[in-house]
């Protein structure tokens, strides 16, 4: 069962734009206004805001009408204001934009056709980084020169509709680094018709999830995937208007083909669990073993005897109280699944699925952070491998897996909740120049319950994993810090406690 959410069409937005309108629009973006200008609402909207406790600000004040007069001074007309965004829409030409960027109080331009690409003077060179980006250290590879080039990726999903079209990847195609694409779905279509033929909504999860892997749109200068410069391999293997067990032998197939060519990084943000089209084929919790599923066994295959690292989401069913584990084939052990986390805290987001109990080893592997769903954490950290794998050819899989989920921050105190966590590129790169971690784990004893914990953290909140053994999270809470000290209070059955202060782990283990 595909990984999807329906708020991907959020992502979308900024990833598949209209196709060229030729008038150069911008919006021009305004550094400040005039404190002094009455709010622009009428007396009836005013009564409704007070009715409903809203106070006024800012963006009900209008754009300054000293500005508006300089723009049209300089020969530019403003078409639309948007007093929320401070800013006004004006179609200029390259000199135009020369002379916009140079009055004293605008901030910036930026392109509403997204056909346009600014290369003007002031603007910023270096990109800025999706949070998610800034959570793994993206800008550490990039400092060292890795962004996946000369690694090939396979990504087997539901379809790549617009993918050739969407901002965040005309660099990948412009340098024709979509090398082969096949559709096991519809073996009829061409290559051509698999990026611009839309069967069903499900045909843009693939177009997310690669521009999650190697993304980078110069429109709105934000970088979404680290393997900027890797070469695709793309499957189609999942039908969106249907769910059924068929589509494995999809999956199989794909991964046999791309073995054939190569490939030994694949991404596959695909999961098979419950919620079949026939009920009768739904799995049953008990078989997320690791070898029930011949799509596990299959990955099993490939990790083992084919050198294939494959990355999979662990599944988005965490707040689904009759599954909640992760899905196949993230239950293989020889698979890399990815949960997600919270942005701030860094424990899990409460849809993303957990480890079962039954296993005898860590799923999922690590997590970052992601709001629309494990589909879309699984890329972030596809990209994270192709940098190491670039880093150093000649590594296994199971050396690049090992090296991931030694890069992670809860490093070695991992549970069945967040993995050993969030990737860490500085540690990534220290472990490629086989340079020793400075520690950042210490482990304390504890008895009765409660303990009161000194500690050294600028968070007011702290994650906290309240664990039954080693690996096993009975639940986790948000812990706030008070001069220095947390406290924490013992649950029934609590063995060890987790404290996750994100650049150091304390564990404590309860006698």
């Amino acid at each position: 069962m595909t990984l999807r959410q329906t708020v991907f069409f959020c992502l979308l937005t900024s990833l598949l734009q209209a196709q060229p309108n030729v008038a150069p629009k911008y919006w021009v973006l305004l550094r400040d206004k005039n404190p002094a200008s009455a709010p622009a609402l009428s007396q009836q909207s005013l009564t409704k805001r007070q009715q409903q406790n809203l106070p006024l600000d800012e963006t009900d004040q209008p754009v300054s009408a000293t500005y508006l007069n300089q723009f049209r001074q300089a020969g530019i007309r403003p078409i639309c204001q948007s007093r929320w965004l401070n800013a006004v829409s004006a179609y200029l030409t390259t000199e135009q934009q020369a002379r916009v960027l140079a009055m004293p109080f605008v901030k910036g331009i930026q392109a509403i056709d997204p056909a346009i690409v600014i290369t003007a003077l002031d603007l910023p060179v270096n990109p800025q980084m999706a949070p998610v980006m800034a959570q793994i250290q993206a800008p550490d590879f990039a400092h060292a020169g890795l962004t996946g080039r000369f690694v090939n990726i396979g990504v087997i999903d539901a379809g790549f509709f617009g993918a050739d079209s969407a901002n965040a990847l005309k660099h990948v195609f412009a340098r024709q680094g979509v090398k082969r694409v096949r559709d096991y779905v519809n073996e009829k279509k061409t290559h051509d018709n698999l990026f611009r033929t839309l069967e069903t909504m499900s045909d843009f999860h693939g177009t997310e999830v690669l521009a999650a892997i190697a993304g980078s749109d110069p429109l709105e200068n934000i970088q979404f995937g680290l393997a900027t410069d890797a070469t695709f391999y793309l499957a189609r293997t999942d039908q969106g208007n249907r769910e059924y067990r068929g589509e494995e032998d999809n999956w199989v197939a794909a991964m046999e083909w791309m073995d054939s060519l190569g490939v030994r990084l694949i991404n596959t943000s695909l999961g098979y669990a419950k919620g079949m089209s026939n009920p009768k084929e739904n799995y049953e919790p008990s078989q997320m073993d690791g070898h029930t599923s011949l799509i596990s066994r299959a990955a099993q295959i490939a990790a083992d005897k084919k050198g294939i690292l494959i990355i999979v989401s662990a599944g988005n069913e965490g707040d689904d109280r009759s599954w909640r584990i992760i899905s196949t084939p993230a239950d293989a052990q020889g698979v890399m699944a990815i949960g997600a986390t919270n942005a701030r805290l860094w424990n899990r987001i409460g849809y993303s699925s957990i480890g079962p109990e039954n296993l005898p080893y860590l799923k999922p592997n690590v997590s970052c952070f992601s709001l629309y769903g494990t589909s879309l954490s699984a890329p972030v950290i596809t990209g994270f491998a192709a940098c190491i794998m670039q880093a150093n050819p000649k590594l296994t899989n199971k050396q690049v897996m090992e090296i991931i989920e030694k890069s992670s921050h809860l490093y070695p105190y991992g549970n069945n909740y967040v993995g050993y966590g969030v990737p860490q590129a500085s540690r990534a790169l220290a472990l490629l120049r086989n340079q020793d971690l400075q520690p950042n784990v210490r482990s304390v004893k504890a008895t009765g319950k409660t303990m009161t914990l000194p500690i050294e953290t600028t968070e007011q909140i702290v994650s906290v994993f309240h664990k039954k053994d080693a690996t096993h999270v009975l639940q986790q809470e948000a812990t706030k810090v008070t001069n220095g000290k947390l406290t924490l209070r013992r649950s029934a059955d609590e063995k060890q406690t987790t404290v996750d202060l994100k650049k150091e782990v304390i564990e404590v283990v309860w006698e």
